[in-house]
């Protein structure tokens, strides 16, 4: 069953020297139950995209959709008071740097309980009793003194886990996790991915991760969307996407990450070039000028999607029958 839908979605900003075309024509869905892994190089969209889907983009952002469902809801026809009470209660949010997302001026309980009151109507004593559950489900050890901390008394690692908290609080059916183990060192990393798998299980709850980090989406994300230049260039399972790669920019992202079984000595492979300019995207394929296989119809044209199974899918010239045959270099 399908939870959210979203159908040609189109994000621009107008500012001083024109418009930044940050999302343009994307199509997705994420199903019930389902963990879908968004990855891409910083500009890319990512980010963008689901803070065009929740609503939360500032007002000279101009955000336009054939259609954004959830949960048999169209998103679009919705009030900002209609949305802002599906925010926290029914689609959650952990927010990239936890350090600027609570605010330094209130407590942990008042954070934590603030949804709680708000969405589900909970008196103080309940709200703060379901705050302590809260924080051992996030395995925050001795929560009742952590609820009475403000945000700069606790680690990194503590703080992104009040976040996931406060997300969670009130029962979401879909969490949103923006970066969500962005400068925290490698062991916090895990306990934090562990702790949204775990989440997942026990609740059913449906997980969209955005992140550049390949090695997150592998052990987190059943399905993967590829997005470069505000578009998505490939999308399919996590396996597709790992073991039969099609899209060159994808190949990139493979190349340029070290292997347990790879050569001490052998080097990674960048991606040479810049990501491209938002505010004069190329006419046609966004990764045309850094591609090594660009043909001269993938700078006057966007790649149409090539359907390869029930679940993968591509935007790639090198698709057509009469392009040339190239593979993978590994």
């Amino acid at each position: 069953m399908k939870l959210l839908e979203v159908n040609n979605l189109n994000t621009s900003f107008s500012i001083g020297v024109g418009t930044v075309q940050a999302v343009r024509g994307i199509s997705f869905h994420v199903d019930q139950g389902e963990s879908v892994g968004i990855v891409g190089e910083s500009g890319s969209g990512k980010s963008v995209t689901m803070l065009s889907v929740m609503g939360l983009l500032p007002n000279y952002a101009a955000i336009t959709a054939d259609s954004i469902r959830f949960d048999g809801r169209e998103m679009t026809q919705l009030s900002p008071r209609e949305l802002r009470a599906m925010h926290g209660s029914e689609i959650g949010m952990i927010f990239q740097d936890p350090m600027t997302s609570l605010n330094p001026l209130f407590t942990v309980e008042s954070q934590l309980t603030e949804p709680l009151r708000i969405h589900r109507n909970m008196r103080k004593a309940q709200a703060r009793a379901r705050a302590l559950e809260l924080l051992r489900q996030v395995e925050i050890p001795n929560p009742e003194a952590r609820l009475k901390q403000y945000p700069h008394e606790l680690s990194g690692g503590l703080r992104q886990r009040v976040m996931i908290a406060i997300a969670v609080a009130c029962g979401p059916k879909m969490v949103i996790a923006d970066e969500p183990t962005t400068a925290l060192d490698v062991t916090i990393q895990a306990q934090i991915l562990d702790l949204l798998n775990h989440l997942k299980q026990t609740t059913q709850t449906s997980i969209i991760m955005i992140t550049h980090d390949l090695g997150v989406i592998a052990s987190m994300c059943s399905r993967i969307l590829v997005m470069y230049g505000g578009t998505i260039c490939e999308e399919g399972t996590a396996r597709e996407i790992f073991y039969a790669p099609k899209h060159p920019y994808t190949w990139g992202l493979l190349n340029s990450i070290p292997r347990i079984n790879g050569d001490p000595e052998e080097k990674l492979i960048p991606i040479k070039g810049t990501p491209p300019d938002m505010l004069m995207p190329p006419k046609g394929c966004p990764f045309a000028p850094r591609c090594r296989y660009c043909m001269p119809v993938c700078r006057e044209y966007m790649p149409p999607r090539t359907v390869l199974s029930d679940t993968h899918a591509v935007s790639c010239h090198l698709m057509h029958p009469k392009a040339p045959k190239v593979a993978r270099e590994v």
